[in-house]
């Protein structure tokens, strides 16, 4: 007898998550290189029960046998998952030299605490205290990159190569080259937070190039990629949801009043 309310239940508790994924990708609109996340949905299992046709005494198949109707009731929704969007977001202007963009598919490598690798699109870089290149959070952008004490320019190309001039000098030397991974599936990299992925068996192990290799994508520097979520295309998701959510709930209600009166009806 409770089987709407379960399934009604279900609903509630996917589009609730939906909401969730939807604030997160709005929250992220202007974090650098973030990507957005997109809710999938699928069915629970059918239950198939078999009633009786109310015509069964009066009709009858040609070889005598009553006719049976089959009828499956779906047992409600869930979240299948909740891949992100790799798509390419807007290249934008900075005046930081260590500030880069992947004009294509390539991700940053970075060393996590535990030694381990993660990887991003977000470049905006910055030097520590020993001069090494890391990201926002402090992790050393792999392979390890070192700018010299008394750096005065630093320039680098779009395959990754890195020059500086020392003390104003005229000559400039190269100090290392940044290298990019790829995936064979992207979609399958897990999300650690700090805008750091992680490879699984899903994504497939990195395929480690440098920049303007083919399908790595090349480095621009004085940039960074922007936030690739759509604010206008979030809010239209954001109202659709809380409509259905709206709508779900009073079906509950209305399915509440049915047992209302049937208990009255019994009394």
């Amino acid at each position: 007898m409770f089987q709407p309310l379960y399934v009604a239940a279900t609903g509630l508790d996917a589009f609730e998550k939906e909401m969730i994924s939807i604030t997160d990708n709005l929250a992220n609109s202007n974090t650098v290189g973030f990507k957005k996340g997109r809710t999938e949905f699928e069915s629970l299992y059918y239950i198939e029960r078999t009633f009786q046709d109310e015509l069964n005494e009066q009709i009858m198949m040609q070889d005598g046998v009553g006719r049976n109707m089959p009828i499956e009731f779906g047992t409600g929704v869930k979240i299948a998952g909740t891949p992100k969007d790799f798509t390419q977001g807007t290249i934008e202007i900075t005046n930081n030299p260590l500030d880069l963009a992947i004009q294509g598919e390539g991700f940053f490598q970075v060393q996590l605490a535990d030694g381990t690798v993660a990887y991003s699109r977000a470049g905006n870089f910055h030097m520590d205290n020993e001069g090494n290149l890391v990201d926002p959070n402090g992790h050393i952008v792999e392979p390890e990159i070192v700018i010299p004490d008394g750096t005065t320019a630093i320039n680098i190309n779009r395959d990754g190569t890195i020059w500086v001039s020392v003390n104003n000098e005229v000559t400039s030397t190269e100090i290392g080259q940044i290298t990019l991974a790829r995936f064979t599936n992207p979609v399958g990299l897990e999300s650690i937070g700090q805008n750091l992925f992680k490879a699984t068996a899903a994504s497939g192990d990195p395929m480690i190039g440098y920049p303007i290799d083919d399908g790595y994508g090349a480095v621009a520097q004085y940039s960074v990629e922007s936030s690739n979520v759509d604010i206008i295309s979030e809010m239209m998701r954001m109202v659709m949801v809380q409509r259905v959510f709206d709508t779900v709930t009073k079906a509950v209600q209305s399915y509440e009043a049915m047992l209302a009166a049937l208990q009255d009806m019994k009394s």
